[in-house]
């Protein structure tokens, strides 16, 4: 029979200490470093600077920062393309943290069904991180539109066919989709023309460019208390908090125009799922801080904070849903 022969107090002392290394690395492979000394975060906003996402993601960044003990945040504006050029960007960018998107339910949710090819795919290359506000639009007319309600609308849309127009942010927004989804509704014929952005689109309104608009919240609710819109109707399940004497679209008759949409930050595709969890848990915090709460709130819009694997869910059900409105309208952008 072979003598085994006992390690030496060496080989021993050797053996733990290897064995403590190796431990002491298991957090730092759970809990990757974020962020990274001396490089800054950015957000890419795919919309103009001034507007309602713009305005609620430079709150976002602030927050982050403080929160980072004052790790530069800041805000990127891509606009343009119907998200296109933004997501684009933080699609091809590194996966460790520092470049994320801050966009609405377009992107990921409504422009895989309006568009054949995407320069991304809205799945493979996105890590979904937390949904952070919870929002709809609101049908707004130029204070000269020869209309006041939806009802008058509809009668008058279908005694002038294609002599009303209406602004959308971009083509294949949800202000496009709801425009779309009202002319359905009401067998009525109307002209689309979009905007590069919302400034651009309630610039057009204002000017008289064009006689509606189904505006974001926050701008909406701007222009209408500056007596530069007119209030038609909410494209919301319930009243607008911020509005609350102005009907809901279904309200007024027609159903089928109060699909809530939201606001979001995702990270590139394939993000350690540690890091992502990190982030995800970062924004959850933020996006219920009481400065959010105040801002959301004054934009007529409503808190979320869902985040993860749930925010994930979210955005997967949302694509289905609107994927069906996009057919029954059959809506194609290329």
């Amino acid at each position: 029979m072979k003598k085994t022969t006992a390690p030496s107090p060496r080989r021993l002392l050797l053996r733990g200490a290897l064995a403590a290394g190796a431990a002491l690395a298991l957090p730092a492979l759970a809990q990757p470093a974020w962020p990274i000394a001396g490089k800054p975060i950015r957000i890419v906003v795919p919309f103009p600077a001034g507007s309602g996402s713009d305005t609620t993601a430079r709150a976002i960044a602030k927050l982050m920062g403080d929160e980072l003990g004052g790790h530069p945040v800041i805000v990127d504006n891509k606009p343009g393309a119907g998200t296109f050029i933004g997501a684009q960007e933080v699609a091809r960018a590194p996966a460790d943290g520092h470049t994320l998107l801050y966009t609405i339910v377009i992107t990921h949710t409504q422009n895989p069904h309006l568009y054949a090819k995407l320069p991304y795919d809205p799945v493979r290359d996105f890590t979904p991180l937390a949904q952070m506000v919870k929002s709809a639009t609101v049908l707004i007319a130029n204070p000269s539109a020869p209309v006041n309600n939806v009802q008058e609308l509809v009668a008058y849309a279908r005694a002038n066919p294609g002599k009303l127009n209406y602004a959308s942010y971009s083509a294949g927004s949800t202000s496009h989709l709801n425009g779309e989804l009202l002319q359905m509704r009401t067998g009525t014929r109307m002209v689309h023309v979009p905007y590069k952005g919302t400034a651009d689109a309630s610039r057009a309104l204002i000017a008289g460019d064009v006689q509606l608009y189904f505006d974001g919240t926050a701008s909406a609710v701007a222009l209408i208390k500056a007596g530069k819109a007119k209030g038609i109707g909410a494209a919301t399940p319930s009243r607008v908090s911020v509005l609350p004497d102005l009907p809901t679209i279904s309200e007024q008759g027609v159903k089928g125009l109060d699909i809530v949409g939201w606001q979001a930050i995702f990270g590139p595709g394939q993000m350690d799922p540690a890091l992502a969890k990190q982030v995800s848990s970062l924004l959850a915090k933020v996006a219920r801080m009481p400065e959010m709460l105040k801002l959301i709130e004054t934009q007529g819009n409503e808190p979320s904070g869902v985040s993860g694997p749930e925010f994930a869910a979210i955005v997967k059900s949302d694509s289905e849903r609107w994927g069906e409105v996009i057919r029954s309208a059959n809506i194609k952008l290329d």
